[in-house]
C-alpha cells in the first residue's frame, strides 16, 4: 500500500486497509482476470474460481459488514466499511459487486424480518459458505427506469407499463410470477434472491414488496449466464418465476408506506457502496498507468518525462482523490443517518455513485490511452478495467437516471436540513414495534 490518505486513519484502520489490499492483490485480482477470460458457462461450474474467492471473502467476514453485531454481524464504522469496499473494488469490481449483492437479501431479512425469517434465512447464511444472494430489481421491460417508477403516480401507468414480476397473496403464502432481466448480478450462481415485486392488481411499482426467494423452489428457473462486455467476474443472467410459492414471513417488507421508504434507503446504501467500488477501480487504473509510464521508454526517455503524460497522470490523480473524499463522506452520512433512524439524503448518495462512476470511466479511459496499443492487449489488466468502468455507467442504474433521481430530491428538498427525518423515524419505529 503506497498511496497517502489525507484522512488521519487510526492504526486499526491502517491495518485493515493493508490486510484487505493484500487479499485483493493476492487472491481477488488473479481470480478476476482468470474469470474474465473464461466462457460464461465455465464461470458458473462448481470448480470455478468464483466460488473459491467467495468462500475466502466469507471467511474474512466481508459479507457481514452491514449486519448488526447483535444479529451476527461485525461492528464497524462507516469509514472501516469504506476501506473494505474501495480495496475490493481495486481488486475486482465484479467480486466487489458479488459480495455486495450477496448480503442484500439476508441483511434485509435480519434487520426487518421476523424471528422466523432470521432463523430460516439468515442463520444458515451465517453458518454456511455455500449460500449466495442476489438482488432482483430490473426487468426486461424496465431497466434503470425501475428506480424512477418507484416514485411515480398512477398517471405513469400508461406511459411506463406495469411491473413484470408480480406477487399475489394466497392464504398464508405469496405466489410470485414473472421475469427479472438477463443481467441480474450473481443470479446464475445464487441460492437466494432479494426480490422486488409489484402486488397483483396494483397500478404502479411503488405498490410493491421486498421478499427473499430461495432459488431452489418449484417454479424458479435460472436462465443461461450471459456473455457481457465487462464485470465478467460476477456471473449475470435472468431469473424466471412461475407461480412460485413462498411463506408469508419471507416477505420482509410488505406492501404499504414503508416499502417506498425502504427502497429509497436501500438505494442510498447501494449508491455509496458502488461509489466506493468505483473509486477502487479508478485508483487501480491510475496506478497501472503510473507504473507503466515510469517503465515504458518512448522517444528515448520514460513516458513520465513527457509533459502530456505528466499532465494526464496529475488529472487522473486529482479525480481519484476528489472521488474518494466525497464518497467516503457520503457513506459516513448515509450509514450514520440509517443507524440513527433518520433519513439519508438521496441527492448526496446518488451523487457519490454518479461522480465516482464517471471518474472511474474517465481515469480508465486515460489509463488505456497512456498504454497505447499495449493497453488493447488482454495481457494487460488496463483493458479489463476500461471495460468494467464502461459497464459501471449503466449497471446499478445508468448515470442519467440516477441524475434525474437526484434532481427530484434537489428540487423538493434542497433547503431542508434533513430528509423527512421525523416522518421516516416515525414510520420505522411504528413498523419495528
Amino acid at each position: 500500500m503506497g498511496f497517502l490518505d489525507l484522512e488521519e486513519l487510526t492504526e486499526d484502520e491502517k491495518l485493515l486497509r493493508e490486510e484487505v489490499h493484500r487479499f485483493a492483490e493476492k487472491v481477488v485480482r488473479p481470480a478476476s482476470i482468470e474469470l474474465d477470460r473464461m466462457p460464461a458457462k465455465e464461470r458458473v461450474k462448481p470448480d470455478s474460481p468464483f466460488f473459491k474467492v467467495m468462500k475466502e471473502m466469507k471467511k474474512l467476514g466481508y459479507h457481514k459488514i452491514y449486519l448488526p453485531s447483535q444479529k451476527g454481524g461485525i461492528a464497524m464504522t462507516p469509514r472501516q466499511r469504506y476501506i473494505i469496499l474501495e480495496e475490493l473494488g481495486w481488486g475486482s469490481i465484479g467480486f466487489a459487486t458479488a459480495i455486495g449483492v450477496d448480503s442484500i437479501p439476508f441483511t434485509v431479512a435480519a434487520r426487518f424480518g421476523s424471528d422466523e425469517a432470521y432463523q430460516d434465512l439468515v442463520v444458515p447464511w451465517l453458518e454456511r459458505d455455500d449460500y449466495i444472494g442476489c438482488w432482483g430489481v430490473t426487468e426486461p421491460e424496465h431497466g434503470s427506469d425501475y428506480l424512477m417508477m418507484l416514485r411515480e403516480e398512477e398517471s405513469a401507468l400508461e406511459k411506463m407499463g406495469r411491473g413484470n414480476v408480480v406477487a399475489e397473496k394466497d392464504g398464508d403464502e405469496w405466489v410470485i410470477s414473472g421475469q427479472k432481466s438477463g443481467w441480474v448480478s450473481s443470479a446464475p450462481v445464487a441460492t437466494h434472491c432479494g426480490l422486488h415485486a409489484q402486488v397483483k392488481g396494483a397500478k404502479v411499482l411503488a405498490h410493491g414488496l421486498f421478499c427473499v426467494v430461495p432459488l431452489n423452489l418449484e417454479g424458479v428457473t435460472k436462465g443461461e449466464p450471459q456473455e457481457m462486455l465487462g464485470m465478467r467476474d460476477d456471473p449475470q443472467g435472468p431469473l424466471f418465476f412461475d407461480n412460485v410459492r413462498i411463506p408469508e414471513h419471507y416477505v420482509i417488507i410488505p406492501p404499504g408506506p414503508l416499502y417506498g421508504i425502504f427502497c429509497d434507503q436501500l438505494l442510498c446504501s447501494t449508491s455509496v457502496a458502488v461509489g466506493a467500488f468505483s473509486v477502487g477501480l479508478a485508483r487501480a487504473a491510475f496506478e497501472e498507468a503510473l507504473k507503466y509510464a515510469r517503465e515504458r521508454v518512448q522517444g528515448g526517455v520514460p513516458l513520465v518525462k513527457h509533459k502530456n503524460i505528466k499532465l494526464k497522470l496529475y488529472e487522473m490523480f486529482e479525480k481519484v482523490e476528489t472521488a474518494r473524499a466525497y464518497v467516503r463522506k457520503a457513506m459516513e452520512h448515509v450509514h450514520r443517518s440509517m443507524e440513527l433512524g433518520t433519513g439519508p439524503s438521496p441527492r448526496h448518495a446518488r451523487a457519490a455513485q454518479i461522480y465516482a462512476k464517471k471518474v472511474a470511466f474517465e481515469v480508465a479511459h486515460d489509463a488505456l490511452q497512456v498504454f497505447g496499443a499495449y493497453g488493447l492487449h488482454r495481457d494487460y489488466i488496463v483493458q479489463k478495467l476500461f471495460r468494467d468502468a464502461r459497464c459501471l455507467l449503466i449497471e446499478d442504474g445508468t448515470v442519467e437516471v440516477l441524475s434525474l433521481e437526484a434532481s427530484e430530491d434537489i428540487i423538493e428538498n434542497y433547503e431542508k436540513d434533513y430528509y423527512d427525518a421525523e416522518r421516516i423515524s416515525k414510520l420505522y419505529s411504528n413498523y419495528l414495534k
